[in-house]
């Protein structure tokens, strides 16, 4: 009898066995990693994910993620799906990889699901967080896990210049001259800002996000905020239509992929313990 769980045996039956796919939660802090997307020199969040998964199960396994990060940017619930003709419970999913991976990556949840779904294409929006210090003193715990400002940051103000980034819009001004995407086009559903204590929370929801899009965002709400440029500069930054008509890129280092949204028929979690770190969360 052959033991399903092992990967081995005649490998007929293997052939012969449904193919089943997995979806799982990751988390990781990207400080280390070259980004999210597997590259031939390897360094990234993909590759040791892939890596690991391969030795649990004993055979090669790839992924598809729900979306990619740059570097130093980290995932809180990034989600991805596999497909494998092996069968072991979801919980071995979570801990057999997890055996395999560095303590900054880990595998928060798996479940199966139909082929009809797909990590990527099946998801109706992505969330971020961008967490900011505001002080004097540059970070040191929070060294490249938050951004940082000196200047005192104003919440109407940059309240105001995200109003006008809101709904669907050509996004170029904020597009990074490496990004793929086929359109600039993207629907921007909403962007909340608060302050907690002297942190600065930016959460953004939207369908789809290019390439440095946020922080290139970031960028001119603390341009904004900081009154070196007014509220209504981001009407003109936005038609421009021009990277150069906007603010330098913000570093990536209080940039946090939240998770994409789904539809609620496909069940899959929306929360991990992770968020809970995250000032405004608790």
């Amino acid at each position: 009898m052959v033991d399903e769980t092992r990967g081995g045996g005649d490998p007929s039956a293997s052939s012969a066995r449904a193919i089943r796919r997995i979806a799982l939660g990751v988390s990781y802090r990207g400080t280390a990693y070259k980004g999210w997307q597997s590259q031939p020199g390897g360094g990234t969040v993909q590759d040791l994910l892939e890596q690991a998964l391969s030795r649990f199960a004993a055979r090669p396994i790839k992924v598809m993620c729900a979306g990619r990060t740059d570097a130093g940017v980290h995932g809180i619930n990034q989600v991805v799906h596999l497909d494998t003709d092996i069968h072991r419970e979801s919980f071995s999913w979570v801990r057999g990889p997890n055996a395999f991976l560095p303590p900054d990556i880990a595998v928060q949840w798996a479940q199966e699901v139909t082929a009809a779904f797909h990590a990527r294409n099946s998801a109706r929006g992505r969330r971020y967080a961008y967490v900011l210090l505001e002080s004097p003193v540059r970070p040191a715990i929070e060294s490249a896990q938050a951004g940082w400002v000196f200047r005192p940051l104003s919440l109407q103000a940059m309240k105001q210049a995200a109003a006008h980034l809101i709904g669907e819009h050509d996004f170029s001004s904020f597009r990074s001259s490496q990004c793929q995407s086929p359109t600039p086009i993207k629907t921007l559903r909403r962007i909340d800002i608060r302050k907690i204590g002297p942190y600065w929370r930016f959460d953004f929801e939207g369908n789809a996000f290019l390439h440095h899009m946020i922080r290139n965002i970031m960028g001119c709400l603390i341009a904004v905020g900081s009154g070196i440029q007014s509220p209504d500069w981001m009407i003109e930054v936005l038609a421009a239509r021009n990277r150069d008509a906007a603010a330098p890129t913000f570093s990536p280092d209080g940039l946090y992929f939240l998770g994409p949204t789904y539809d609620s028929e496909w069940g899959l979690p929306t929360e991990v313990a992770g968020m809970a770190w995250l000032p405004g969360n608790s």
